[in-house]
């Protein structure tokens, strides 16, 4: 499994660009992936986006970085030699269009299945079945299952802001493996205990 997250200069994959993506395959947690670039000549800027993910529109613009093209090959090439390459997050349908459209500007050709695993799914079922009644926005009548909610239901700390790709997928893949296999994964998150195990 490749649990992926994707930072980005606005939530439209056709009018925005990849800033920094994060990956690391589950079945092997130390073989990570991690870059920055800066967005694709005329992709829009959101300032809301910004905010999540901390960049200045002069780091995303900087012309010493590498290009969107360049993330997305250098990403595609590393994940070449997974075992597994079924992408998984949170939100993961966000993340893999993104992927696909950087892939597609660049003139590649996309390798990644439509299907994912969502790790929303799993905390939703996982709730479910220990009889837990999963919170509900309110205002919005819809999941209120959001990253932070997942990571707190499996004993871990809300992820820091801003977010990072990297850290976000460290977190994607430590709440995966809590919730599919009742096991702790990363070093990074070893001093949290998994609460329906104590």
């Amino acid at each position: 499994m490749l649990v992926l997250d994707v930072e980005a200069s606005g939530v439209n994959y056709n009018k925005h660009s990849i800033v920094s993506l994060g990956a690391l395959d589950l079945q092997n947690p130390k073989n990570r992936f991690y870059a920055e670039c800066r967005i694709w000549d005329g992709a829009h800027i959101s300032k809301e986006a910004l905010e999540v993910n901390g960049f200045s529109e002069q780091e995303i613009t900087d012309k010493n970085k590498m290009t969107e093209s360049e993330l997305i090959r250098n990403f595609l090439d590393w994940s070449k030699q997974l075992e597994d390459r079924t992408l998984a997050g949170q939100n993961v349908s966000f993340d893999r269009d993104f992927v696909k459209a950087a892939t597609e500007r660049a003139g590649l050709e996309y390798p990644f299945a439509y299907r994912t695993i969502d790790s929303h799914s799993l905390a939703w079922m996982h709730m479910v079945k220990r009889g837990i009644k999963p919170p509900i926005d309110k205002e919005h009548k819809r999941s209120a299952l959001d990253l932070d909610a997942i990571l707190n239901y499996c004993g871990i700390p809300e992820e820091p802001k801003p977010h990072n790709a990297l850290t976000g997928a460290l977190s994607h893949a430590e709440v995966i493996s809590r919730l599919l296999y009742d096991k702790k994964l990363l070093p990074e998150f070893e001093q949290y205990e998994i609460p329906w195990q104590r």
